[in-house]
């Protein structure tokens, strides 16, 4: 059991020092020249308008909310598939009681889409 701790320990360790250099090479590198024209915001070739910082539209909240429900979904039901032949129907208990908690879940946020004056 601690080899696969030791595995994982490994795994996290690289991340960290593969991240690391992609995060201190631009500020060694990058010039540090700041004029008006590179703090204006870039609109991709057009002339900048309005804010740079716009507020986010809402309306789409559930629907991000969805993606996120689906994406646990796949997951979970992935990894239970991948098993399923060695817990038998034993296995099945838990993953249709996660699925239904999920599909409230699901229900709510579709609830939520449809009633556009709350956003």
């Amino acid at each position: 059991m601690a080899e696969e701790f030791l595995a994982l320990l490994y795994l996290v360790i690289f991340g960290f020092l593969a991240t690391l250099p992609m995060i201190i090479i631009p500020f060694i590198f990058a010039p540090k020249r700041p004029n008006p024209i590179k703090l204006t915001t870039f609109e991709a070739g057009q002339i900048p308008s309005g804010e740079s910082r716009v507020h986010l539209m809402m309306q789409y909240y559930s629907y991000l909310l969805m993606f996120v429900v689906f994406d646990v979904i796949i997951m979970f039901l992935f990894a239970w598939g991948i098993t399923f032949k060695s817990f038998g129907l034993t296995g099945l208990t838990p993953i249709l009681l996660f699925l239904s908690v999920i599909f409230i879940t699901l229900g709510y946020a579709l609830y939520l889409a449809g009633r556009r004056e709350l956003w």
